[in-house]
């Protein structure tokens, strides 16, 4: 895994699916269940991917997005009461296949909490089976892995999952 980013770095990321940890997240721990960290991230992830295209009620149009790989890091843990945000980052796109980094992070006490890594698929609903990303599509992920390229820190990857 690659150095991970500061709560600085993440900043200059959108942030998405802002809440507070409720108490109904909370385990015998005291902490946020793992399983929370993964769906706060996953619907962060949704609502970014409407800005290249993907819209949350795509199945309505006969498409979806599956998740075919994930690599789930946890850093600093997560307490009720707790801001948290999500930032994502796009690192590469194949004819049927997106990579992406989601970062949740704890805004209460400015610093990174969890990491997803995914690989998710262009599915076609007729079919249930992946398909090439539409054009439009495809052309604002690749603007998007091309703006996020840019950005001042590397993607924080596993290397045990990659786009084929």
């Amino acid at each position: 895994m690659t150095t991970l980013p500061t709560y600085d770095q993440l900043a200059d990321l959108p942030a998405y699916s802002e809440r507070r940890v409720p108490v109904a997240f909370e385990d015998i721990n005291g902490h946020m269940n793992v399983r929370h960290y993964i769906g706060i991230a996953s619907e962060g992830l949704d609502d970014s991917l409407t800005e290249v295209g993907i819209p949350t009620n795509w199945v309505d149009k006969g498409f979806a997005v599956f998740s075919a790989e994930h690599h789930l890091t946890y850093v600093n843990e997560l307490l009720t009461g707790d801001q948290v945000s999500v930032r994502v980052r796009l690192v590469g796109r194949s004819e049927r296949a997106i990579h992406a980094v989601v970062y949740l992070v704890d805004e209460t006490r400015k610093q990174l909490s969890y990491v997803m890594e995914e690989i998710f698929l262009h599915i076609d609903m007729t079919t249930r089976k992946s398909s090439p990303w539409p054009a439009d599509v495809a052309a604002l992920v690749d603007a998007r892995v091309a703006e996020h390229g840019k950005l001042p820190f590397e993607p924080t990857l596993s290397g045990s999952i990659a786009l084929r």
